[in-house]
């Protein structure tokens, strides 16, 4: 039986989508996702998506970028400038040394540059991030409460989430899943979070099922020549 293929989950907070893959690779929710999670790193050593990791018994480890900028000015913007490329290359150092066969971005809070982005695509690893806004709408941070008040301005009347592929441009990548949400005047931003939520955590395992399927098929295109 050939091995299962292995997933890398990047979290930032309190890891409700990590949990959402957890229950679906253990069988607890469908559809199933057929592969292993091989571990999780955190960005904040606070979020309880470690925690979660941990009970599953996942390897975590924390990338943290307060560490690389601890003792360093705010107005030294050079220097912290270096540090955080040198955060990215370090975190893509720990990706390499996990080998994942596919990376996850499941709440993971900070931009992947192409100091992280240009190692791991050389080694062929794919990355889906999930975003909770629609192609093209809200990119970047806060989407949920500007695509709520754009809905309660009665500038648009869907909002959504989707998972797309990670290119360098932020969350402006190929779109895997997207789940489109009526945007309704009479809800609290509250209760549209948790419309957004609940469609996520179906968005992220839809997502996932989908990206290993293409890693699969481009291994299944390979064998012949490995073979030869």
């Amino acid at each position: 039986m050939a091995p299962k293929l292995q997933i890398l989950v990047l979290i930032s907070g309190s890891g409700t989508n990590l949990q959402a893959l957890i229950d679906s690779v253990t069988g607890k929710s469908s559809p199933q996702i057929d592969a292993e999670l091989a571990g999780v790193i955190s960005s904040s050593p606070n979020a309880y998506g470690l925690t979660r990791a941990r009970n599953a018994d996942i390897p975590t480890l924390v990338h943290d970028l307060q560490q690389y900028y601890k003792d360093i000015p705010k107005d030294d913007k050079d220097r912290r400038r270096q540090m955080r490329k040198t955060f990215n290359v370090d975190l893509a150092q720990k990706v390499l040394n996990i080998a994942p066969d596919l990376i996850v971005c499941a709440g993971w809070m900070l931009i992947l540059s192409p100091s992280f982005l240009n190692p791991i695509s050389a080694k062929g690893i794919p990355i889906i991030n999930l975003h909770p806004a629609l192609p093209g709408q809200f990119d970047g941070i806060n989407a949920i409460e500007r695509a709520w008040e754009a809905g309660q301005r009665g500038q648009i009347t869907k909002g959504g989430v989707m998972i797309h592929r990670v290119i360098k441009e932020v969350d402006q990548g190929e779109p895997l899943v997207v789940k489109e949400l009526e945007l309704r005047k009479d809800e609290t931003l509250e209760e549209y979070e948790d419309r957004v939520h609940a469609a996520e955590h179906i968005a992220i395992v839809e997502g996932t099922i989908l990206a290993l399927d293409e890693v699969n098929k481009h291994e299944v295109t390979l064998a012949p020549v490995e073979n030869l």
